[in-house]
Order: C-alpha cells, then structure tokens, then sequence
C-alpha cells in the first residue's frame, strides 16, 4: 500500500510562488508515475504535471506551463511541485497522485493525497 500526503500550501499575492511537497510512504517501490492535480470550487479536477520518478521527462498543462515545475527526490521519497507567477485562479486545493503505470494528466491513478489548500489573492 503507498499513502501520500500534501503539505506546504497557504495563502500568497499574486506574483507569488509556492512549493509543493507530496510524502510517500508505505510500499512505494514500483508506483513510479506520479503527478500533480488541482479542484478548484465548483469545478473538475485538473491535471495539471506528470513525471516518472528518477526520469527527466515530464509533461504539464497548458494553463501552468512555463511557471510551475514538477520534480521528484528518489533520497527522500518525496514529489515536489514549484508554484511561480501565481495567479488568482490557481486557487484550489492540490493533490498528488501515484501509480505503477502510466496516465499522464489523466485522473486514474491508483493512490491520491488527501490535498493542501492554495489561496492566490
């Protein structure tokens, strides 16, 4: 069993950046792929980056492109994603995400964190 949980959320300006961190424990040797997403009130929840674990390549929404980067400590276990130039729809709260083959920004992976809420005024 993998679990997840999210922290370093809070509340920031606009222009601001934040960074992201996702835990994982338990069993987490082959769920490899991971991947950032984000619920915003009333809305879907959006993919938003993707990335292999001890790979370079990734893949990011357009709507965070250019601004927010996703990476991965093998050492520490541990997903990050890096917030710049915050606008005020990045409001939402964020989850992580795991899985042992490959979605993407699509929303079936098999474990997810419970969120860290991201306030952008």
């Amino acid at each position: 069993d993998v679990q997840l949980v999210e922290s370093g959320g809070g509340s920031v300006q606009a222009g601001g950046s934040l960074r992201l961190s996702c835990q994982a424990s338990g069993y987490t040797r082959n769920w490899r792929y991971m991947g950032w997403f984000r619920q915003a009130p009333g809305k879907e929840r959006e993919g938003l980056a993707a990335i292999l674990t001890g790979a370079t390549s990734t893949i990011y929404a357009a709507s965070v492109k250019g601004r927010f980067t996703i990476s991965h400590d093998n050492a520490k276990n541990t997903l990050y994603l890096q917030m710049n130039s915050l606008k005020p729809e990045d409001t939402a709260i964020y989850y992580c995400a795991a899985d042992r083959l490959y979605y993407g920004l699509g929303l079936g992976y098999a474990f997810w964190g419970q969120g860290t809420q991201v306030t952008v005024s």
